[in-house]
């Protein structure tokens, strides 16, 4: 297990061995620079915000010789982002990374769920068409969540589906991306926190990691992933694209 500062909450070996390259961390204000052939061109430029330290930038040999970086060097903050406007490379904005701690895992695998949260299939058709109707639209774009995922749960209340979570396998990770809709005149009673808990326990019986993210500027999801037992990893953005 990788080791974490006391006062920092210590994430699986999944999450660390993923998102952190094998060199130190750097102190807060800095990137360290990685060069990663591998990367795939929508994440050619990669910038990941540690909590609690400085961050990483990861790029492809191409950009860095375009913006004159090798491999370790650290640079500050303000220089870097002086130095991608320069070379017009924009970013695509920043979301926020949530993992469940070792900690908050062992608990979630021994905690049962009430007959209100169950997983959704295909059987489940009209309640959740109901469901989508109801709901905001900024909600349905921004969590995406759909009947056809890899894995859909949901909580009912007062006969009808009023929470509904959805995860698929993210970029061929053994990560499981999860999105969340409660709607709205049920919130704040717990509906979407059993929903998401129910849908992370079953994901980790599956051999997956449960993945939240959110905008940083949606303050109501990152204080659902909080309640729902996940805390925050990394700050996380890429190159914007066209296809962006």
């Amino acid at each position: 297990m990788t080791e974490s500062h006391s006062s920092f909450p210590i994430f699986s070996d999944k999450v660390n061995d993923y998102w952190l390259p094998s060199v130190d961390r750097p102190q807060s204000g800095k990137y360290v620079v990685s060069i990663d052939a591998e990367l795939p061109a929508s994440r050619s430029v990669m910038l990941l915000d540690l909590i609690g330290s400085g961050g990483f930038l990861t790029v492809l040999p191409d950009i860095a010789q375009q913006i004159g970086l090798k491999s370790g060097d650290q640079i500050d903050a303000d220089q870097l982002f002086k130095t991608l406007q320069q070379a017009n490379i924009p970013l695509n904005g920043i979301d926020q990374l949530f993992y469940l701690p070792i900690e908050e895992q062992k608990l979630l695998r021994e905690e049962s769920f009430s007959g209100e949260v169950r997983q959704l299939t295909a059987d489940d058709a009209s309640v959740f068409e109901a469901f989508v109707s109801e709901a905001p639209e900024n909600d349905l774009d921004e969590a995406f969540v759909e009947l056809d995922h890899w894995l859909v749960f949901g909580c009912f209340a007062e006969g009808r589906l009023v929470s509904a979570a959805s995860m698929y396998p993210w970029s061929g990770t053994s990560f499981a991306d999860l999105g969340i809709i409660t709607l709205p005149q049920f919130r704040g009673r717990g509906f979407g926190r059993q929903t998401v808990r129910a849908i992370s326990a079953q994901a980790m019986k599956l051999g997956y990691e449960p993945q939240y993210r959110c905008h940083p500027d949606n303050v109501s999801s990152a204080r659902l992933a909080e309640a729902s037992g996940f805390s925050m990893f990394a700050n996380w953005d890429v190159i914007k694209t066209v296809e962006d």
